[in-house]
């Protein structure tokens, strides 16, 4: 299903979707991944780096047939679509292609086990879809003998004439105007590598703690500034007053001498 097919919802059939299950209420992903998939929404919405209105997700449900299972990636970017007001519709709760008349553009699988078929079955089905980008993070290092042959644990896809075709670092989504990066540090206080968003000279995008945490050392340093300022102005008040003081003893020693020093 090409992605053209998909961008007019009223010229194809909306499909009964009463039936569906799209939400199985099943905590199944371990700590790691709930924080990178946090890692990798929010942010977007914290900065205005992507063109809106766009629709960012994590582990939702991605229908794009009636009669087959839905793909659930870990992350999602769709561009050009508005985020549905009434969530107690059920056709406003999940990703239905058909009603939102585009497949998203970004789709990222984090691996966690060895039974998630990432760079098989579910890399072709989300080809299938017409997901522009497709990537890949292995972080706990489960399917190492397929993802590291280049010592690399993150793989990025681009889709080219319907087939996924690999992309080198640095990884910039052209056609999304954002790119991924892998960043050591400490994210809600647990330290590792993560997967994150940037922008075109690889800074990383900020979440908003660390937005927050920037604001506040720039405020600290022009408090700083404006300390050291009063601090120079009052030492040159002090000085021209030092200044002005021995102007006043030497007049006055000098008229002590008989000297008019206004005549000096």
């Amino acid at each position: 299903m090409s992605e053209q097919q998909l961008l007019d919802a009223e010229e194809i059939a909306i499909p009964d979707i009463s039936q569906l299950e799209i939400e199985d209420d099943k905590p199944v992903d371990n700590f790691q991944s709930e924080k990178q998939q946090r890692l990798l929404v929010e942010p977007l919405y914290t900065n205005s780096v992507l063109t809106t209105p766009f629709v960012a997700g994590a582990n939702v449900g991605l229908f794009y047939s009636r009669k087959q299972e839905p793909l659930v990636p870990d992350a999602f970017i769709s561009l050009n679509v508005q985020m549905p007001a009434d969530w107690s519709q059920k056709q406003n709760r999940s990703y239905f292609v058909w009603e939102f008349g585009k497949a998203p553009e970004v789709a990222i699988e984090i691996v966690s086990n060895r039974k998630g078929k990432e760079l098989g079955a579910k890399k072709e089905d989300y080809a299938r879809v017409g997901i522009a980008y497709y990537a890949v993070f292995d972080p706990l290092q489960q399917i190492q003998e397929t993802l590291q042959m280049n010592g690399a644990l993150l793989r990025v896809y681009a889709l080219t004439a319907g087939k996924y075709v690999e992309i080198e670092s640095p990884f910039w989504l052209e056609t999304v105007g954002i790119g991924l990066t892998l960043w050591t540090g400490t994210f809600e206080e647990q330290p590792g590598l993560w997967l994150r968003w940037c922008d075109v000279k690889g800074d990383v995008i900020p979440t908003g703690k660390e937005l927050s945490e920037r604001e506040r050392q720039r405020a600290e340093r022009e408090q700083q500034r404006a300390e050291q300022e009063q601090q120079r102005a009052e030492q040159e008040r002090l000085r021209a007053e030092n200044e002005q003081q021995r102007a006043t003893r030497l007049a006055e020693r000098l008229r002590e001498m008989g000297v008019d020093p206004d005549t000096i």
